[in-house]
C-alpha cells in the first residue's frame, strides 16, 4: 500500500508524545486550522509518495527508541495507510501514537487497536496552550489507549 508524506523527522521530539520520538508526517489535510504549525502539509498533491512496508522498514532501522508520532497534515486522509503502518509498527514492538484534528469517534478500530496514544480535536488558536503536555491548545485531548 501508498501513502503520501511530507517527511519523516527522526528522534528529535519532545512534545509529541511520551518519550523522545520520531515523527511520520502525513500529507493532506481537510481541516485547516487557524494558526497550524504545518500549512505545508495541507495539499495532498504535495509530499511524496511512499510504500507503507518500506515506510515501516526505515523508521525501524532508524528510529534510536522505537516510539513513533504519526501526525500531519490530517493523517485520518489516509486511514487504509495509517492502520496497516500502525499494524506493522505495532506488531515490531513500536510505541505508536495517533495525532489527528478529527474526533476520537472518527479513528477507525483498524487504527485504534494498534496505537498507544492518541491526541485528538483541531487545534483552536484562541485556545492555545504552551503548558499542556502533548496538546496545542485546551479543547485537544490527549489519552493512553492501550498499556
Amino acid at each position: 500500500m501508498k501513502a503520501r508524506i511530507s517527511r519523516v523527522v527522526y528522534n528529535r521530539s519532545l512534545c509529541d508524545g511520551p518519550g523522545v520520538r520520531t515523527l511520520v508526517f502525513f500529507q493532506g489535510c481537510d481541516i485547516h486550522c487557524k494558526g497550524c504549525q504545518n500549512p505545508s502539509t495541507w495539499d495532498p498533491a504535495k509530499g511524496t509518495e511512499v510504500d507503507v512496508s518500506e515506510l515501516a522498514d526505515e523508521l525501524e532501522h532508524n528510529s534510536i527508541n522505537k516510539k513513533v508520532t504519526i501526525t500531519g497534515g490530517e493523517p485520518l486522509l489516509q486511514k487504509e495507510a495509517v492502520a496497516e503502518l500502525a499494524e506493522t509498527l505495532d506488531g515490531r514492538g513500536f510505541d505508536v501514537a495517533l495525532y489527528t484534528g478529527h474526533s476520537r469517534s472518527d479513528v477507525p478500530d483498524s487504527v485504534m487497536r494498534h496505537i498507544k496514544y492518541l491526541k485528538s480535536g483541531p487545534f483552536v488558536e484562541s485556545l492555545k496552550s504552551t503548558v499542556i503536555p502533548f496538546m496545542g491548545s485546551q479543547n485537544q485531548k490527549f489519552e493512553r489507549i492501550k498499556k
